[in-house]
């Protein structure tokens, strides 16, 4: 594992679930943690918990992430990790006032976004990116190139699998265009976890997650080890750039769409034109 007490270790969706419990798991660590999430409260409580610092974005306010990287980059000579974990299933579909669906945004655009942004700093600290996805993107990704949104079709479950399958995209994408120049990129899934996931969506997941079935998913604390395995890792010894892991140590199958070459560079461009970057 690599040594983290130099490091500076940016997590988003780090208020609850398996990111609070990864920003605990390394608190000991000595490394500089900083914190994302969209609630002020809960932000600042696990924060203080551990004495990290803490900024808070509204990932369906892209604004929110623009504010985010301004503040990142005028507070970090260095950014050596960052955690892209931030996301959930909604109903809807839903526009956010950037125009775009909420599951794609929240979970994709915003992770896209704050990363471009960041990206001279990351590929200077020859940073590793750490993105949360999901089996969801192999059982129930059914990508249309477009209409990334899913507004046609859309369901809570494919919405959220076309959305896991773009973080998976976007891990290959980054691999592809910067690991050459030092940055690395994982995407990972982080088991069935019992947390506050599907909370806003109205399907059988919400059932799922928020009921007495819950005994019987994984904890936190489980998730979180899953999260801090990769953010503390050695890229091309714990793990390797551009890949998928389906468990800390095994690299998964997925949607055969994110074996596509094409797609991975279509999307990619797409995701930029939608956001007005190049």
């Amino acid at each position: 594992m690599t040594d983290l007490s130099a490091q500076t270790i940016v997590i988003t969706g780090a208020s609850d679930g398996i990111g609070a419990a990864a920003s605990r798991q390394l608190a000991t660590g000595g490394a500089r943690l900083i914190l994302v999430g969209r609630s002020p409260q809960k932000t600042k409580a696990v924060a203080d918990s551990i004495g990290a610092e803490y900024h808070i974005a509204d990932y369906t306010r892209l604004d929110d992430v623009r504010r985010l990287a301004s503040e990142l980059q005028s507070n970090c000579e260095r950014i050596d990790v960052l955690a892209n974990n931030a996301g959930g299933m909604f109903s809807g579909p839903v526009t956010t006032a950037d125009g775009f669906e909420k599951t794609f945004q929240v979970n994709h655009l915003a992770s896209f976004l704050l990363t471009f942004l960041l990206k001279d700093l990351l590929v200077s600290s020859h940073a590793s990116v750490i993105n949360t996805s999901s089996i969801a993107a192999r059982m129930y990704g059914n990508l249309d190139i477009d209409d990334l949104n899913t507004w046609h079709g859309f369901t809570a479950n494919r919405a959220y699998g076309n959305a896991k399958l773009a973080n998976i995209l976007f891990t290959k994408g980054l691999h592809e265009r910067f690991h050459e120049s030092g940055l690395s990129a994982v995407a990972f899934h982080p088991g069935v976890v019992a947390t506050n996931f599907a909370a806003n969506s109205d399907n059988y997941m919400q059932q799922i997650y928020h009921s007495v079935l819950r005994r019987f998913l994984s904890t936190p604390d489980q998730g979180g080890a899953r999260l801090r395995h990769f953010i503390a890792g050695q890229p091309g010894e714990t793990w390797q750039s551009g890949e998928y892991y389906i468990s800390p140590r095994r690299i998964g199958r997925t949607n055969p769409m994110a074996s596509d070459s094409n797609i991975i560079r279509e999307h990619w461009q797409r995701s930029c034109a939608m956001l007005g970057i190049e």
